[in-house]
């Protein structure tokens, strides 16, 4: 066999090769398993926003409050339905703070937004924490794919429900939510649903999509 042949069967052998391994990548199953009801919720820690700070340094992880209910809200300063959602859970988590409640908005805003951050804060005069995520790990772990969402997770850490886009939260069943998970009776004696009920008919919650090429 001449040198030229062999140099063409290295090649091909290469080249076969070369397929495998492609075939393998593109076909394997991916490493991250899907986030499921029921699964434990994924911890993180992340800064906490601080106007009094010229950087913030003050963080907050998620397994800081295990034995409470809470709510991770991801959001941005550039979602409507994030505005429009804003009052409504203020409301709830100053309702619900004393009974277990305790909420994380975490914000995907670009690193250079902290003055806009702090802007949507005050205008809506949230005393929640707020959490900076410009990085999105927290919202990368959570599988998210749109703003708001937000997730609700137990006192021992487990995921309970995903709510895509913004909800009223001042309606009675996110209350019984919260007092069904901390172990107190809502009153009715009747089973608290996950969830609004919607019609077929109904449209869908609106979502603001992370801007293309960000994320």
């Amino acid at each position: 066999m001449s040198a030229l042949r062999r140099y063409r069967g290295y090649l091909l052998a290469l080249g076969g090769y070369a397929l495998v391994v492609a075939a393998i990548v593109w076909f394997r199953p991916s490493l991250t398993p899907p986030l499921r009801v029921g699964s434990e919720a994924p911890d993180f820690r992340l800064p906490v926003l601080d106007d009094s700070l010229p950087q913030s340094v003050e963080t907050r992880a998620l397994s800081d409050l295990r034995g409470r209910v809470v709510f991770i809200n991801f959001w941005a300063t550039w979602c409507p339905p994030c505005r429009d959602e804003s009052p409504s859970l203020q409301r709830l988590y100053r309702r619900l703070g004393s009974r277990g409640l305790e909420v994380l908005a975490v914000s995907i805003d670009d690193s250079g937004a902290l003055d806009a951050v702090s802007e949507f804060r005050d205008e809506f005069g949230l005393t929640f924490p707020i959490l900076l995520d410009p990085a999105r790990t927290a919202y990368r772990a959570y599988q998210s794919t749109g703003v708001p969402e937000t997730f609700v997770i137990s006192p021992d850490g487990q995921l309970v429900e995903q709510v895509v886009g913004p909800r009223d939260w001042d309606q009675p069943l996110y209350a019984a939510l919260v007092d069904r998970l901390v172990g107190k009776p809502t009153g009715s004696g009747r089973s608290v649903p996950r969830s609004p009920e919607r019609s077929s008919s109904d449209p869908p919650a609106p979502v603001q999509r992370t801007p293309e090429g960000e994320g």
